[in-house]
């Protein structure tokens, strides 16, 4: 089961400055918490990354996993122990879970309490993918490939049902029937096209002109009559 967690405000530590602790940082940048990556050296991304102010560092290296733990102050919510010390990860987990953390260790998904999956990342498009540990190699893999099926037109898609969507929600008070006239226009032609051929602008005011006649005319024909149970809330 994957989960989005929400972030915000939260206070994270990421015990490895490598490229590995580097990618698994990129994983929370931008989620509103509070990062603090410790190590004995840092990354050229690290070291990016703090002069962007998107993370704080603590150049230190870890000895005994316990006195470590108990010195941070606050509390993390989530600690990541990445480094290249298998023993020494698993003795940072051990007591993090004792101090009430959640707690991940990049070499042994099995004391972790949570994977970090593969993100696919283009544009609003994020797509995570798992493999539940057992082959980061073939997660990497699957994750490249996603990315490229993700077009430029479904990215206009996107920023187009946004602003539809913002529309209905000011005029039109039936979840149910938003959603209708959302999905519908998910598949109007002429809209697509226009996308396509990287016309936002106008789809736009196709669009915005379709909806208004759904709104004042909802016994008319091109009225969205039907919808896909599985289409997400409105």
């Amino acid at each position: 089961m994957l989960v989005d967690m929400k972030l915000d405000g939260k206070y994270i530590v990421v015990i490895g400055g490598g490229g590995e602790g580097y990618r698994k940082t990129l994983n929370f940048v931008n989620s509103g918490a509070k990062i603090l990556v410790v190590s004995r050296a840092f990354s050229k991304g690290i070291k990016r990354l703090h002069q962007m102010k998107k993370i704080d560092l603590l150049e230190t290296e870890v000895k005994d996993a316990k006195t470590f733990v108990t010195s941070l102050n606050p509390k993390p919510d989530l600690l990541l122990a990445v480094t290249s010390n298998h023993e020494l990860n698993a003795q940072i987990v051990k007591h993090a879970k004792s101090a009430g953390c959640m707690v991940y260790a990049v070499d042994n998904p099995s004391i972790s309490d949570f994977i970090l999956p593969a993100l696919a990342k283009v544009g609003e498009v994020q797509v995570a993918i798992s493999t539940f540990g057992k082959s980061p190699a073939m997660a990497r893999v699957l994750r490249q490939r996603i990315e490229k099926m993700v077009t430029e037109e479904d990215l206009q898609q996107i920023k187009l049902q946004t602003c539809a969507r913002t529309f209905l929600k000011q005029s039109v008070s039936d979840q149910k029937v938003r959603r209708r006239m959302l999905y519908q226009l998910l598949k109007n032609e002429q809209v697509k096209q226009l996308l396509k051929e990287n016309k936002f602008d106008e789809a736009k005011e196709m669009a915005m002109r379709i909806l208004e006649n759904w709104i004042k005319n909802p016994s008319e024909k091109t009225h969205p009559t039907t919808v896909n149970s599985n289409f997400q809330e409105a």
